[in-house]
């Protein structure tokens, strides 16, 4: 059984604050993030292994953008998100 089996899969934005590099400006950027929430119940067809994987199994989200341009009219760069995790576990 694969780690898919235990979660369904949604896509978010999120509003978040950061900062750009070149200019120094800061602004609210949305970011997409992939959310994976585990499933109130183990799948049917499962085995010891899977019910002991199951059981350590938590909600999390991965961030899918990597790069943001610059919301200044005069920069507009691309930069990169460094300041955000690019993996984040929920509480349910």
């Amino acid at each position: 059984m694969e780690e898919r089996d235990f979660f369904t899969e949604t896509t978010e934005q999120r509003t978040h604050t950061l900062t750009c590099p070149k200019c120094g400006q800061s602004g609210e950027y949305k970011v997409t993030w992939v959310v994976r929430r585990k499933r109130p119940q183990l799948p049917r067809h499962a085995d010891e292994r899977d019910r002991a994987k199951f059981a350590k199994a938590q909600s999390y989200m991965v961030r899918r953008d990597d790069k943001l341009g610059c919301a200044n009219i005069r920069c507009r760069k691309p930069f990169e998100i460094t300041s955000l995790q690019s993996l984040a576990f929920l509480q349910d």
